[in-house]
C-alpha cells in the first residue's frame, strides 16, 4: 500500500527560455491522448487543461436552492451574487474537475475557479492546492503557495499523472486567517468542531467499553485459584 508524505516533490522546475517553452509544449502535446492540448501565445504565454481531483471531507456551502447544486447549475448561478442563505452538502468522493488556464493563473486563482464551478461559497482561503505524485510505490504531497503556477507545473512534469496530479483538499496546515471570517462562519465552525469532538468521544468510550466487557467475560469464565 502506498504512504503518504508531505514532501517537497523532487523533479527539477527549471526557467524555460521561450524556445525552449516552445519545444516542450510540442514535446507535451505529442505524449497526450485527447484534445485537451496546450498552445502557445504571441505574447509568450501559454494555455491548457489541468485536472483537479477534489478530495475534501467536510461539507462545503452552497446557495441555498430546492435541489443539492450540480457542475450545469454552476454555469448558471455566479459566485458573485449576494448569498443570504446556504446550504451544506458533501461533494462526492474524489469529483474530478478539468480547467482551462493560462500559464499565469495562479494557484489561489485555481482554487477560486474550482468554487465558482460548483457555486461553493465558502472561503477560498479554506481550501489549498496541493501536487501529487507517487514514486517506488510512496505518494508525495505538497502544498502550493498562493503565487504557484499550475499549468507551469504540467509542462515540466508533462502530461503523466503519476510524475504530477493536482489536488484540492481542506486547508489543515494551521495558516488560516481565521479574523478573514464572518462571526456566523465562526459559530458554523464551532459546531463542526463541537460534532467531531462528541462524534470522536463517543468512539473511544465505545471502544473501551467493548474491550472492558471482553475482560469482564474472560473473567467470568475463570474460578479463582
Amino acid at each position: 500500500m502506498a504512504g503518504h508524505q508531505d514532501e517537497q516533490i523532487d523533479w527539477e522546475k527549471p526557467v524555460l527560455s521561450q524556445a525552449e517553452i516552445e519545444q516542450k509544449i510540442k514535446e507535451y502535446n505529442s505524449q497526450i491522448n485527447s484534445n485537451l492540448f496546450m498552445s502557445l501565445n504571441k505574447d509568450g504565454s501559454y494555455t491548457g487543461f489541468i485536472k483537479v481531483q477534489l478530495k475534501l471531507v467536510r461539507p462545503v456551502s452552497v446557495p441555498a436552492t430546492k435541489k443539492t447544486p450540480t457542475i450545469h447549475d454552476a454555469k448558471k448561478v455566479a459566485r458573485s451574487q449576494a448569498v443570504k442563505r446556504r446550504t451544506s452538502f458533501y461533494l462526492p468522493k474524489d469529483t474530478v474537475k478539468h480547467l482551462h488556464i493560462i500559464s499565469r493563473t495562479r494557484a489561489s486563482e485555481v482554487i477560486e475557479a474550482l468554487l465558482k464551478k460548483f457555486m461553493v461559497v465558502d472561503n477560498p482561503r479554506k481550501f489549498a492546492l496541493f501536487e501529487r505524485s507517487e514514486k517506488e510505490d510512496q505518494v508525495y504531497l505538497r502544498k502550493l503557495p498562493d503565487d504557484e503556477q499550475p499549468l507551469r507545473l504540467r509542462l515540466l512534469a508533462g502530461p503523466s499523472e503519476k510524475v504530477l496530479s493536482f489536488v484540492l483538499k481542506e486547508n489543515e496546515t494551521g495558516e488560516v486567517n481565521w479574523d478573514a471570517f464572518s462571526m456566523p462562519e465562526l459559530h458554523n465552525f464551532l459546531r463542526i468542531l463541537q460534532r467531531e469532538e462528541e462524534e470522536h468521544v463517543r468512539q473511544i468510550l465505545q471502544k473501551y467499553a467493548h474491550c472492558r466487557q471482553k475482560m469482564q467475560e474472560a473473567l467470568a469464565t475463570r474460578t479463582p485459584g
